[in-house]
């Protein structure tokens, strides 16, 4: 049997602020939500559905892998509304991207507090 990754519950403060931020940055169109969920879905089919715990949300790391063309585009938009971003994990190299694995990366926070990062090459 194949196996492959089809969805996850992101929490968030706000799930349409979160879901519209992914749209926005990610390019992605609406998708339909149904209950407790705001929903997008990546082009690969993978399913974000983002809700509000009524508990307090404990940061994750999601990273995204995207098309040259588009981590420009994207980088862009986190840099014209000012979003805090650093070149590492650690948050040492503010205002910076990196040059690893081959590719570029960036490191931020979604609305919710997680910690996102972009990447233009898979790590292995």
């Amino acid at each position: 049997m194949a196996i492959a990754f089809n969805h996850t519950i992101i929490a968030a403060k706000d799930r349409d602020e979160s879901a519209q931020f992914f749209r926005d940055l990610l390019e992605i169109g609406e998708a339909p939500s149904w209950g407790p969920f705001t929903n997008i879905q990546l082009p690969d089919g993978v399913l974000l559905q983002f809700a509000e715990p009524p508990v307090e949300i404990q940061m994750q790391h999601y990273a995204f892998l995207v098309d040259d063309e588009l981590f420009d585009r994207a980088y862009r938009r986190l840099c014209d509304r000012g979003v805090v971003h650093w070149a590492d994990p650690q948050m040492r190299r503010p205002g910076e991207i990196n040059a690893e694995h081959g590719g570029r990366g960036v490191y931020f926070k979604d609305p919710a507090g997680h910690a996102i990062e972009l990447i233009t090459r898979p790590y292995l």
